[in-house]
């Protein structure tokens, strides 16, 4: 992964609040209700980050999740790699995650995961238009790739 695939002069937005939605830096602070989002929905979210995979594994551990939690809090502030954690506009239910990655090809400026909790699917589409619309006007990628949508 390169140091940095994102100008040094881009100020990264921290938090975003839009109809549906709030924002924030995936982060161990939200570990319990970012696990409880993820294994609520365990099953349909493996293979997201395509066929070889394994996340979640069926006996992750919370203490398993804070680690990956603190990694992608490293990443973010190291500018390598931006991850969200999806909530509700209360904040008191975590609904998913929102990933942006280098690209693993030259034809894309990142790559973007996203999911939603099963018991929110209906907001899926709604989370990927919000999502879209965000980079396309405030972030600086013309070209972004969201593999397996």
């Amino acid at each position: 992964m390169p140091s940095n695939f994102i100008d040094e002069t881009f100020t990264v937005p921290t938090s975003l609040d839009t109809e549906h939605f709030h924002f924030r830096i995936l982060e161990e602070s939200i570990a319990a209700l970012d696990f409880e989002a993820v294994m609520s929905s365990q099953k349909r979210l493996q293979g997201i980050f395509g066929l070889g995979s394994t996340w979640p594994k069926g006996d992750m551990t919370l203490a398993e999740n804070v680690e990956s939690l603190k990694i992608h809090q490293q990443e973010f502030r190291s500018r390598k790699a931006f991850a969200y954690s999806v909530f509700n506009n209360s904040q008191t239910q975590c609904l998913g995650s929102v990933y942006i990655d280098p690209s693993q090809s030259p034809d894309y400026d990142c790559d973007v995961y996203l999911w939603v909790r099963d018991d929110s699917l209906a907001l899926d589409t709604v989370l990927y238009e919000t999502v879209l619309s965000g980079l396309s006007s405030d972030w600086p990628f013309s070209n972004m790739a969201f593999p397996g949508r």
